[in-house]
């Protein structure tokens, strides 16, 4: 198998896109593209089955996707690429893994957009109950599918102001909680620890629960890889991504690990509303805060819009890129200024289907895409793990100075993040629901393996053909 040197390879494997994107941009790009439902909304079942324990859960995962997104952003510096991780596992480890990687990563994102759509349009609904969900759905599949279209500057507008108003709601609820958990707020008093170690204690249900709690907070944090795709789209890629990266970290765990311990310590667990009614609104009902469940419903929805439309970018970049490397069909990488806009018609089209297949095939078809896609984001992250871990060391010796970001003890900060990920899908196949997650997700990823595999090999027999 050849492999392209890491002196030798563009430092752009990509077509040249806009570069409309500010550093404003990439870094509320990676705070705001892992803050989604699944923290506002997904979390409630968590904290019922894992208790107060849901801390640690969060902390474990939270320390997983540090180390995942250091790595990542190490490679990102050092070669900006709209295809990102794609493209790093295809120079590391060879096309038939970029192939995998890639491929893989668009279904996700895909699929992605029409659930997002389809949460979106039943919120709005429920306001309007005279226009019925599909066309919501449409409208917004519309509106994000303009907004792509146009110049990669108004996509970055659209996440900087989704991502602003997402962080500040949960810095507002963060003081808040922290006040009410100080007892300086009016008619509260502090809790102490009593709903920390009351109700069954720290870990009621256990090492089962504990690890309910930690896979759906692992799938919680998925998101940050935007941020390196878009970094190639950016005015000053390297130092932008290494920013990014750099600050986004520390400030994820903040909102993520603290927004459970407020919940948590101020409500008990037992709960049936955290359940029902999502964890942040039924802390601030707890707490009397007037209106508290309609001010959530449009962070929700406005989180939920920017998945939408940090998605079909990051679809059709990651489409975009794998054409350009030979990895698939032609048309859609063609570029109307900077602008993949086949890609991002595709990715559009594609996740409507999966809308329209939610109503016509609820059942089979569409929780077939919904099973598939339930692990995809571990083997992205084990693709970017075992890509670093080669490239690195080629960095090293090649080409040290674009090294700009360094992953942290090297190499053993990544073993400890594979057997991380390890651990992980040995948790998927202990639980009935995560276990049919983990075997249609399986299924495809060997199935683009096997085509990555057999196209890589056609390429070099033409290659072996062409110099005979």
């Amino acid at each position: 198998m050849s492999q392209t040197s890491v002196k030798d390879a563009p430092p752009q494997a990509d077509a040249p896109l806009g570069h409309g994107l500010k550093q404003r941009h990439l870094s509320m790009i990676a705070l705001g593209g892992v803050i989604g439902a699944g923290l506002f909304v997904g979390s409630g079942k968590a904290i019922a089955a894992a208790g107060p324990s849901i801390i640690l859960a969060y902390s474990l995962s939270g320390a997983l996707v540090m180390l995942v997104m250091r790595m990542l952003g190490e490679m990102a510096a050092a070669n900006p690429a709209s295809g990102s991780f794609s493209v790093h596992a295809e120079r590391a480890l060879g096309p038939w893994a970029g192939f995998t990687a890639g491929w893989s990563f668009w279904f996700l994102l895909c699929v992605a957009v029409g659930l997002e759509g389809i949460g979106a349009a039943q919120i709005v609904h429920g306001w309007v109950p005279g226009v019925p969900e599909w066309a919501w759905v449409a409208l917004f599949m519309l509106m994000f599918c303009a907004t792509n279209l146009a110049a990669v500057k108004n996509f970055g507008e659209f996440e900087f102001w989704f991502a602003a108003l997402k962080i500040t709601a949960i810095v507002l609820f963060l003081g808040i909680g922290l006040l009410a958990i100080l007892g300086w707020l009016p008619d509260t008093e502090a809790p102490g620890t009593s709903n920390l170690t009351g109700h069954g204690g720290f870990m009621p249900n256990g090492v089962d629960g504990l690890i309910v709690g930690l896979l759906a907070s692992v799938f919680a944090y998925g998101g940050l890889e935007t941020v390196t795709i878009a970094a190639a789209e950016s005015e000053h890629p390297v130092q932008g991504v290494a920013k990014a990266v750099r600050t986004a970290m520390w400030r994820i765990a903040i909102f993520y690990i603290g927004s459970m311990a407020v919940v948590v310590t101020l409500l008990p667990w037992t709960s049936e509303e955290v359940a029902a009614k999502g964890p942040y609104v039924a802390t601030l009902d707890h707490l009397g805060i007037d209106g508290a469940g309609q001010i959530m419903n449009v962070v929700i929805l406005v989180a939920l819009l920017s998945a939408m439309n940090a998605n079909i970018y990051g679809a059709s970049r990651m489409a975009n890129s794998l054409v350009q490397r030979g990895q698939g069909p032609k048309v859609l990488g063609q570029l109307s200024n900077g602008v993949p806009r086949i890609a991002v018609l595709t990715s559009s089209l594609f996740g409507f289907l999966c809308v329209l297949l939610s109503y016509w095939r609820p059942d089979d078809i569409f929780q077939w895409l919904l099973n598939t896609i339930g692990a995809i984001i571990l083997v992205v992250w084990f693709f970017i793990a075992a890509a670093q871990l080669r490239l690195r060391k080629k960095l090293e010796r090649e080409a040290p100075e674009t090294l700009v970001v360094k992953m942290w003890l090297f190499p053993w900060l990544t073993y400890v993040a594979l057997a991380g990920m390890a651990t992980v899908f040995v948790l998927m196949a202990r639980e009935e629901e995560t276990r049919t997650q983990l075997y249609y997700t399986g299924g495809l990823t060997l199935l683009l393996m096997a085509v990555g595999f057999v196209r890589q090999k056609m390429a070099e027999g033409r290659e072996t053909a062409s110099r005979a």
